[in-house]
């Protein structure tokens, strides 16, 4: 698999593939749609993915490792990433 996304930090190849099933096959697209926007269609999609995917996905966009996210900035993205949830009635258990 030849992909921009791959070359992202924390993003491996069952990662991007489940992006590409959602429609996000560049690195432009997954800015433009965020990670919580991302991570979302991925579980809206049925995969079965962690709230890490979440975090791997932001430190992909911000080229560190998710385990430097702060904890502050990890309840963010949660708060984002349930905002979206309900706002798009997905059923998503976030934990």
């Amino acid at each position: 698999m030849s992909n921009d996304l791959l070359l992202l930090k924390n993003l491996g190849k069952t990662s991007v593939l489940w992006l590409h099933a959602v429609g996000i096959r560049t690195v432009d697209e997954l800015r433009n749609r965020g990670s919580a926007g991302a991570y979302m269609a991925v579980c809206a999609r049925g995969f079965r993915t962690s709230k890490v995917l979440l975090y791997a996905l932001e430190g992909a966009l911000l080229n560190i490792h998710w385990n430097e996210l702060t904890p502050q900035h990890k309840q963010a993205l949660l708060a984002q990433a349930r905002a979206l949830a309900q706002e798009h009635e997905i059923a998503h258990k976030l934990r």
